[in-house]
């Protein structure tokens, strides 16, 4: 049976996290699409390529080669995993985000990705746009500091010195630009499970989702 997963969901719900267990678990190639946009966002900001010169945008994602090692991100050989969640990337990733002409080249790779591959994808349009016929379908979320404090805890146990209220208004503008953007908002699948972890731990999440796949998938 073809595998694959889509969890959508905003910005510190905890996707990606939950994505690699669960990866891990049903042996699906993990994706993840938020990642991408961020790469392209760290070489656009490096090459002063805002997110209005298209052309330029396209030219430079034109010359990336993106590829995944375990949960790790190389672009053109070089692992950009740790730069790309700084947070001057998660500030500005939604804007490059927006741009159509990226937003099309990138869902083309991860659909051929899909084809090709079972695997569980996280982002915001994975269920609505990337995968529409996934075998399964999860949108995470949970309550503004909730996340906002998860991210907190993240980049203090990196040794970075940022402050909570910051991150906060962060994912609030975050959320709003994503889900307010004209192209592929951030909007939860029609026949995706909701699942609000503001009150869960990452096991009780993942030991949800992996009870719903099995108990779904035994007799097929």
């Amino acid at each position: 049976m073809k595998l694959s997963v889509a969890i959508d969901g905003p910005a510190g719900a905890g996707k990606s996290t939950i994505a690699k267990i669960i990866g891990e678990k049903f042996n699906l190639m993990y994706i993840n699409t938020g990642a991408m946009y961020r790469a392209v966002t760290l070489k656009a900001m490096d090459a002063n390529i805002t997110e209005k010169d298209v052309d330029k945008l396209i030219n430079l994602i034109e010359s990336l080669e993106m590829h995944f090692v375990e949960d790790r991100l190389f672009v053109n050989n070089e692992d950009l995993t740790d730069m790309i969640n700084m947070p001057t990337i998660s500030n500005n990733v939604s804007k490059y985000a927006a741009v159509a002409e990226i937003r099309e080249i990138l869902v083309k790779l991860q659909q051929n990705i899909a084809k090709k591959f079972n695997v569980i994808m996280d982002g915001r349009d994975i269920g609505t746009v990337v995968l529409t016929d996934a075998t399964f379908k999860f949108y995470l979320t949970a309550s503004n500091d909730k996340r906002a404090k998860r991210r907190y805890d993240e980049l203090i146990s990196k040794g970075l010195d940022v402050d909570y209220n910051t991150i906060l208004n962060d994912i609030i503008k975050r959320d709003y630009i994503d889900t307010h953007r004209e192209i592929n908002p951030l909007t939860k699948a029609d026949d995706a499970i909701e699942i609000d972890s503001s009150s869960m731990s990452i096991n009780t999440v993942v030991e949800s989702i992996a009870t719903y796949i099995n108990s779904n998938t035994k007799n097929n």
